[in-house]
């Protein structure tokens, strides 16, 4: 997508983070933007920013993602106030850290059914509605860099990215058989000083349940860990530009912590090799030059 003004872009997880940050993006080049996030009253923040900033229009869609009805009615929202959609950015993310013995079952649940499923379900709608238009469309999924290598303690996290940046992948070769003008792109950070770190801000009551996890000790040094991961994660303003330029250039791996490479190369190396996978130490903040 070369022109942006005047075109309508759905972004998903719109109140922090990423989300916020595309938001800016997008109004920064004169987008009509539908916002959506489960946090109403931080949603209902943004609307003066991306006014500020030059959106042609900003709409708010308070709305669960992991729920397929909500996500039809936002998509059908949209269309009646827009009557299109040029860009999707499936953004909504949550994370839970440690074992998968100690972590409760239904932590999976919810970080499956947000980070993965709730792009499926928005594509699901969206998709038909793009090529309906007939012209050149994006779809962003934020796939993150646990999608592209693994390491000790992120199971439901990275089973929830590898499964995002798969389905990426198959859908961008599905809209290439299909004729379609819609491009897919695959963001695939690693640590940025984003809001994931307060993910339990974000849980909705039908994943919250009594176990000895929580407020154990691995619970609260996974917890420690991540806080400061992200805290001392790239700066949060890197993270629009980067992505808008890939999508100016219809582009499909957005990987951005270049010190990463080596451990997606050795993934690759063992898997071909018939290797077992090695055990290796992550530099996670190696700052950008």
């Amino acid at each position: 997508m070369k022109d942006f003004a005047g075109r309508v872009a759905l972004i998903t997880g719109a109140a922090h983070g990423f989300g916020k940050e595309f938001v800016k993006q997008a109004a920064q080049r004169g987008m009509k933007i539908a916002a959506v996030d489960i946090m109403e009253d931080a949603l209902n923040e943004i609307a003066p920013l991306a006014e500020e900033l030059g959106a042609e229009k900003i709409l708010l869609f308070p709305c669960d993602v992991t729920e397929y009805d909500q996500v039809k009615c936002v998509v059908s929202k949209v269309l009646e106030e827009f009557g299109q959609i040029d860009l999707l950015m499936n953004n909504a993310g949550v994370a839970t850290f440690g074992p998968v013995w100690a972590v409760p079952p239904l932590e999976y649940e919810w970080i499956i059914d947000t980070n993965l499923k709730s792009h499926i379900y928005f594509m699901h709608e969206v998709i038909p509605v793009m090529m309906k238009q007939g012209t050149h469309c994006n779809i962003v999924n934020t796939c993150s860099a646990a999608g592209t290598f693994t390491s000790k303690s992120a199971a439901a996290y990275q089973a929830s990215k590898f499964g995002a940046l798969a389905l990426t992948e198959s859908v961008y070769f599905d809209l290439i058989e299909a004729g379609a003008d819609i491009h897919m792109s695959a963001y695939c950070p690693g640590f940025i000083q984003t809001h994931l770190d307060h993910s339990e801000e974000y849980k909705q009551d039908k994943y919250t349940v009594e176990d000895a996890y929580y407020g154990s000790p691995i619970h609260k040094a996974m917890q420690g860990a991540a806080q400061y991961l992200i805290k001392t994660g790239r700066p949060i303003d890197e993270a629009g530009p980067v992505v808008f330029k890939a999508i100016e250039d219809d582009q499909l791996y957005i990987i951005t912590h270049e010190h990463y490479d080596k451990y997606i190369q050795l993934r690759c190396e063992n898997m071909l090799a018939r290797k077992n996978p090695e055990a290796v130490a992550i530099d996670h903040n190696i700052k950008q030059q």
